[in-house]
């Protein structure tokens, strides 16, 4: 009885994990990363915000490729 229990344990966490790191919401995420960085880089209101809009570009580029990886 034990071990079934363990089992159906075991199923339930990769499930969880499954659904944690489905790709729809990362990606969503990783494309808001994208246009955020763009949207730094084209507004005329601070350089602040334009000096880090290449930095947020490269790091949503870079999430939307490792999440294209996982599962559906």
């Amino acid at each position: 009885m034990s071990g079934s229990a363990v089992v159906k344990e075991a199923k339930g966490t990769k499930g969880t994990l499954h659904r944690f790191f489905s790709r729809g919401r990362w990606e969503a995420v990783a494309m808001t990363l994208i246009g955020g960085g763009i949207f730094m880089l084209v507004q005329p209101f601070s350089i602040d915000l334009y000096s880090y809009s290449f930095v947020t570009i490269l790091a949503g580029t870079v999430g939307f490729v490792v999440v294209s990886h996982f599962p559906e």
